[in-house]
């Protein structure tokens, strides 16, 4: 009996023995499984494989030298509360002479008929206008867009402490839409400091301040989407992209980051999107702005090429290893590239020390360039690099170097190109032909018409043009003058333009 009771306690000690040992391997096994969980999260034991093995993860750690993200701003009140009274509002005044009004009521064209044209053709209408500028320095010398104050009769600036000031220009440069003009200060005015618009970069956080649709000293913020854009207003394109919100009014407004510096002057927008503006870089304005204040325009170098964009299927023709350069196309013979010995067919790769990256850079770096000034150039032909010394001269006006414009109505003192799709898009309308302003000289029949660069003429005397070659045929007809329909922005009006004697 007693060994029986011993069997059987035996017996059960050793299941019990084999259900501990049983337990504790499940146990183990489940430790080891949530550890091989736990390495595949990136923690735990880090590195190992379930055989214990080594291995690197396949995603990108942060690394201990790696920047810590900077401080969202929380509000930019008192960046805002800074640069306003700097910031001034822009009302213009100017006198054109109108041709008939679009729509008018079929018993007016009945009852008057052709005296319509007469009528209005005969009245003066003073047209306003708003925009933004900034004071840039406190004796009152105030920085602005060419278009805001392009042939006005009369500029008012309003301060943000309800002043208001009688201002005139000091001078203008239509082809970087930049102006400067200055106001009488009985006291040092608040003045914003200008920045560097090459250290920005796309992300920035940046604020612009203007006077949209008259709602003076608006405030709004975004970042900078893009640099150094080329958007089709000429051979010295270089705009800052950025989604703070900039509308009609705007122009001529700063576009300033997060240590108050003017970075950008507000331009130009995308009608057709809500979050892409266009700001002419500071640097450009720096670089203009001392001649604009001593003569009033802008004297600009001239080197004497045509150039253009180097393909892929150009840089296998011309064996170069990459894109980088401008390929020049066309040499004047009269210019300081020919007297230099630049040819056609030469990649010119740096000019006066600066890389020359994509065509676009060459013009810039040339217009900037003193005139009179010797500078090395290096290019490459046929596969050997080469240098060349040139002495700049300067840019006349009248020189044109590019193609698409088309000069048949010089003699009413235009200078128009086709509309293309493109610029079609870039003024916001929605014609499929017509003929654009590119220029107006001074004192001419145009000028004096009232036409300005960016109009659209869609008919010339009654009959539409699709062309500069219908444009031109029709122009030729004109005894005395012609009526032109013009589109300029939302609205299409006739003007009357007379042919000098």
């Amino acid at each position: 009996m007693n060994a029986r009771r011993l069997a059987v306690v035996l017996l059960l000690g050793a299941l019990a023995m084999v259900a501990l040992v049983a337990s504790g391997a499940l146990e183990v096994r489940w430790r080891g499984n949530a550890a091989q969980a736990i390495d595949l999260f990136g923690s735990g034991d880090k590195g190992k494989t379930a055989g214990g093995e080594a291995t690197a993860p396949f995603w990108k750690e942060k690394s201990e030298a790696s920047t810590p993200p900077p401080t969202i701003p929380g509000s930019f009140a008192d960046l805002a509360e800074r640069a306003s009274p700097a910031v001034v509002n822009i009302q213009t005044s100017k006198t054109v002479k109108g041709g008939v009004p679009q729509g008018l009521p079929q018993p007016f064209e009945d009852f008057f008929g052709g005296q319509l044209d007469d009528l209005f053709k005969q009245r003066e209408f003073k047209v306003p206008s708003l925009g933004t500028g900034f004071v840039i320095s406190p004796d009152g010398y105030i920085v602005t867009n060419n278009h805001v104050v392009e042939d006005v009769d009369s500029i008012k600036v309003a301060f943000l402490d309800g002043s208001e000031r009688e201002a005139t220009i000091v001078g203008r440069d239509p082809k970087t839409d930049i102006a400067l003009i200055r106001v009488k200060a009985d006291k040092e005015l608040a003045a914003l400091p200008l920045g560097d618009s090459d250290k920005i970069r796309p992300g920035d956080w940046v604020v612009a301040i203007g006077n949209p649709f008259g709602l003076g000293h608006t405030v709004t913020a975004g970042i900078v989407s893009a640099k150094a854009r080329r958007i089709g207003q000429g051979p010295y394109d270089d705009f800052i992209q950025t989604d703070a919100a900039i509308n009609p009014g705007n122009s001529g407004g700063p576009l300033i980051n997060l240590n108050g510096e003017v970075i950008g002057i507000n331009t130009a927008i995308r009608p057709q999107a809500n979050t892409i503006g266009f700001s002419v870089a500071i640097n450009v304005a720096k670089e203009i702005l001392p001649q604009l204040k001593a003569t009033g325009h802008v004297t600009r170098g001239w080197l004497g090429v045509v150039i253009q964009h180097i393909t892929p299927e150009l840089a296998e023709s011309f064996h170069l290893k990459d894109r980088s350069g401008a390929l020049v196309s066309k040499v004047d013979p009269k210019g300081p590239a020919a007297e230099a010995g630049i040819q056609r067919g030469d990649v010119i790769t740096t000019f006066d020390g600066k890389t020359v990256k994509e065509m676009e850079d060459l013009p810039r770096l040339v217009a900037a360039t003193p005139v009179g000034r010797e500078v090395k150039v290096t290019l490459l032909r046929d596969g050997k690099q080469k240098t060349v010394t040139v002495k700049i001269a300067q840019l006349k006006e009248e020189v044109a170097e590019t193609p698409a414009e088309e000069k048949s109505a010089e003699t009413w003192g235009l200078r128009v190109q086709n509309l293309t799709p493109d610029l079609a898009e870039q003024l916001g309308i929605d014609e499929d032909h017509g003929v654009v302003v590119v220029a107006v000289e001074s004192g001419s029949p145009a000028d004096e018409a009232g036409l300005r660069r960016g109009d659209v003429i869609l008919e010339v005397d009654r009959e539409a043009v699709k062309d500069t070659a219908e444009l031109k045929a029709r122009l030729s007809k004109a005894q005395k003058g012609a009526l032109l329909l013009i589109r300029r922005g939302d609205s299409t009006v006739f003007v009357a333009i007379k042919k000098k004697p």
